[in-house]
C-alpha cells in the first residue's frame, strides 16, 4: 500500500481508526480528514496553491497604502476590509499548517511524511512573507491616527488586536531585515528543530528483548518495581549519552540564533522576548521565580524527605522520584474509564464543559495510542477557528495519564471556547494558555479524592498530586533557571556538553533537594525537553497557570456566585484581552506580591496533610 493510502485510510472513519493496547481497551486515533482529506488530496494541493497567490494579491492591494487608507474619511471601513481579508489568509495559512503538523507528528521518523511537513513549511514561508508587511505597516500609522479609526467603525471589532499588536512595535524590525530573518528561519532556527524531534523520535532504548521509544522507557520510571526504573534510567542515560554532542549542538546553535535575534530587535534580558509574546511584565515574572525558589526547602525538599522515609531511606535515587507508593495497588486504567473519569468532574463542574469535552470523544479529535515514531509527550493543537483543536496523547493507563487527558482537554475546552475571536484573537497568551488546562486537572483530581475512602489510596491519590504539582511548579521553575544559565552563558561563547550537564546537575539539587540522590547517570537527562528546543523560556508557564489556578480554584471553592459564567467569559476572551483585566472579576492580581504565596501554600498545605496520615 503506498504512503498517501496508508494516511488516507487512517484518516477514515473512526471505527477504522482504533487500536487495542496492552489490555486498556480501544484507544482512538484522530481522524484529520475534517482539515482535509488527504496529503495528496485536491483541496490540500488547491489550498496550498491558492494561499500564495492570495497573499500576493494582497500584498498587490495594500503594501504601501494602510497608512494612506488609515487617513481617509472612511478610514476605518477602508481598514477593517483590509484586516478582514488579512485574517481569513491567516486562518487559511494556519489549516494549512496545522493539517501538515498534525500529519508529521503521528510519525517524525517517516521520511515521506518529513519531505510532506518540510515542502508544506516551504511553501507557507513563501505565502507569510508576502504578508509581513501587513502588521509592520499597521504599527507604523501614526497612534492618534489608529485611535480614532480603530475607536469607532467596523475596525473597531479587531482593536483589542490593533492595540496589542502595538506592544511589538519597539522591537519590529525594517521590511527588507523582517523578510530575511522570516525566509532564513527555514534553514535555521525550524531546520534545527526538526533535526531535534526526527533525532528524539528516532532513538531506540534496549530494554530487555525490547526496543522501546523514548515515551515507553520514561513511563518505566513510574513502574512499580524498583529494579525497572533503575534499569530504565541507566538506559535513558546511555543512550542520551551517545547523542550528547548533537543535542549540544543543537542547544549552542538555537542558543545563538536567539541572541541574534534579541541583539536586532534590542532586548535586554534573555527571556524579555517570551516576556513579550506571554504579554506579561518582567517583573511579575521574576516575581514568580524569586517566590517559587525560595519556597523549594518547604515543598520538593520537605516533600522528597517524607516520601524517602516511606521508602525506608535517607534519600531517594533519581529515578524513585515518581515512583508509585510502596504497597499501593497499582492498576491500569482503561480508556474508557479515564473518559467517563474525566467528562464526570468536568460536568460535575459544568454541563457545558462536560459538553465540549465530550465532542473530542466522539467526533475523533483525540490520537491517544503510543507508537513507534509518535511525537512525544502530550499536546493539544488548536489549529485555526474554522476548524477545531486536535488533542495528541501517549495514553498507556497510569493516573498521570488520566491527569494528563484532563489537563490537554481543558486547552481543548478553553481553544474551542476562544474560536469564535477569529484567528487573529483567538489565541490565548500563555499567561492564561495553561489555566484552563490546570483547572481541568485539579477538578479531576478533586472529584476522585472526594470519592475515594481508602486511606492508602487517598494518601496515594494525594501524593501523586503533590507530585504533579511539583512537577509543574518547582521543576518548571528549576526549568527556567537552567535555560538561564544555559542563555547566559552562551552570550560568552559555545558550550561543551559537559558544561551543559554541570548547569542542569546544579539547579536540579537546589530545586529537588538532599533527599534526592542525583547520582552519575542524570547528568544529560536536560537533552530530551522539547520545550528547551521549541519554545524557550515557555516553561515557566506552567508554574505560573498553577499558582493562577491554585488561587482562582480557592475562589471557586469559597461558592462565589456566578463562577462558572465568570470563568467561561475568562476563556472565551482568548486573547482579546490582557491577563490583569480577566483576573479582575475574580478579585485576583498577580502583581500583589503576595500572589504567588497563595497557591504555593495550597501545595504546602497538601504535604502537611500527607504528614498527618504518618
Amino acid at each position: 500500500m503506498s504512503f498517501h493510502e496508508t494516511i488516507r485510510r487512517s484518516q477514515a472513519a473512526a471505527s477504522a481508526a482504533k487500536t487495542a493496547v496492552q489490555g486498556l481497551g480501544e484507544l482512538p486515533e484522530w481522524d484529520l480528514s475534517h482539515l482535509y482529506p488527504g496529503i495528496d488530496s485536491p483541496e490540500f494541493k488547491g489550498d496550498l496553491d491558492r494561499v500564495l497567490m492570495e497573499a500576493q494579491a494582497l500584498a498587490g492591494r495594500y503594501r504601501g497604502k494602510l497608512a494612506e487608507l488609515a487617513g481617509e474619511r472612511d478610514g476605518s471601513a477602508l481598514l477593517a476590509e483590509a484586516v478582514k481579508s488579512y485574517e481569513a489568509l491567516s486562518d487559511l495559512l494556519g489549516r494549512i499548517g496545522a493539517y501538515a503538523g498534525l500529519v508529521y507528528s503521528g510519525d517524525t521518523t517517516d521520511p515521506q511524511r518529513a519531505k510532506f511537513y518540510g515542502d508544506t513549511q516551504d511553501k507557507l514561508n513563501a505565502a507569510i512573507t508576502e504578508l509581513l508587511f501587513f502588521e509592520l505597516e499597521l504599527n507604523r500609522i501614526e497612534p492618534e491616527v489608529m485611535a480614532k479609526v480603530s475607536g469607532e467603525g467596523p475596525l473597531s471589532h479587531w482593536k483589542p488586536w490593533i492595540d496589542d499588536l502595538a506592544r511589538d512595535k519597539p522591537h519590529q524590525l525594517e521590511d527588507r531585515i523582517e523578510a530575511l530573518f522570516h525566509e532564513k528561519s527555514m534553514t535555521g532556527a525550524a531546520a534545527w528543530n526538526r533535526l531535534f524531534d526526527e533525532t528524539i523520535a528516532s532513538l531506540r532504548f534496549p530494554f530487555g528483548d525490547e526496543e522501546l521509544t523514548l515515551e515507553l522507557t520514561l513511563n518505566k520510571l513510574q513502574d512499580s518495581d524498583g529494579e525497572v526504573r533503575r534499569a530504565a534510567a541507566e538506559v535513558l542515560s546511555t543512550v542520551f549519552r551517545k547523542e550528547l554532542r548533537t543535542f549540544a549542538l543543537i542547544t549552542n546553535t538555537l542558543a545563538k540564533d536567539k541572541e541574534i535575534s534579541d541583539r536586532w530587535r534590542k532586548f535586554e534580558d534573555v527571556a524579555d522576548s517570551r516576556h513579550l509574546a506571554n504579554r506579561v511584565e518582567r517583573e511579575v515574572v521574576d516575581a514568580l521565580v524569586s517566590a517559587v525558589r525560595e519556597a523549594y526547602p518547604r515543598l520538593s525538599h520537605r516533600y522528597y524527605r517524607l516520601k524517602a522515609k516511606w521508602f525506608g531511606r535517607d534519600a531517594l535515587d533519581f529515578w524513585d522520584r515518581n515512583a508509585p507508593l510502596p504497597q499501593v495497588e497499582q492498576r491500569a486504567i482503561p480508556w474508557t474509564e479515564a473518559r467517563e473519569t474525566v467528562l464526570s468532574a468536568y460536568g460535575a463542574f459544568s454541563p457545558k464543559m462536560a459538553d465540549i469535552a465530550k465532542r473530542f470523544f466522539d467526533e475523533h479529535w483525540i490520537d491517544a495510542p503510543p507508537r513507534p515514531g509518535k511525537a512525544p509527550g502530550a499536546f493539544a493543537h488548536p489549529t485555526v477557528p474554522s476548524a477545531h483543536p486536535y488533542v495528541l496523547l501517549n495514553y498507556q493507563g497510569k493516573p498521570r495519564d488520566v491527569m494528563t487527558l484532563a489537563h490537554e482537554l481543558g486547552h481543548g475546552v478553553h481553544q474551542v471556547l476562544a474560536a469564535p475571536n477569529g484567528a487573529l484573537m483567538a489565541p490565548t497568551p500563555l499567561t492564561l494558555a495553561e489555566t484552563a488546562s490546570v483547572f481541568g486537572e485539579m477538578l479531576t483530581f478533586r472529584r476522585l479524592l472526594d470519592g475515594t475512602v481508602d486511606p492508602k489510596q487517598r494518601k496515594a491519590m494525594l501524593a501523586a498530586k503533590v507530585e504533579d504539582m511539583i512537577n509543574t511548579v518547582v521543576r518548571q521553575i528549576a526549568f527556567y533557571s537552567f535555560e538561564r544559565k544555559v542563555h547566559e552563558a552562551r552570550r560568552e561563547g559555545e558550550l561543551t556538553p559537559e558544561a551543559l550537564c554541570e548547569l542542569w546537575m546544579g539547579v536540579q539539587a537546589e530545586s529537588l533537594g538532599p533527599a534526592i540522590r542525583l547520582s552519575a547517570g542524570y547528568e544529560p537527562y536536560w537533552c530530551y525537553i522539547p520545550h528547551f528546543i521549541h519554545s524557550p523560556f515557555y516553561v515557566y508557564a506552567y508554574a505560573f497557570g498553577d499558582c493562577l489556578v491554585n488561587s482562582l480554584y480557592g475562589v471557586y471553592q469559597s461558592a462565589a456566585e456566578g463562577f462558572q459564567d465568570r470563568y467561561f467569559a475568562l476563556l472565551s476572551a482568548g486573547g482579546s484581552k490582557p491577563y490583569s483585566e480577566l483576573l479582575k472579576p475574580f478579585g485576583l492580581d498577580a502583581k500583589d506580591p503576595g500572589f504567588w504565596q497563595i497557591g504555593l501554600r495550597m501545595i504546602e498545605g497538601m504535604i502537611i496533610e500527607l504528614e498527618g496520615m504518618e
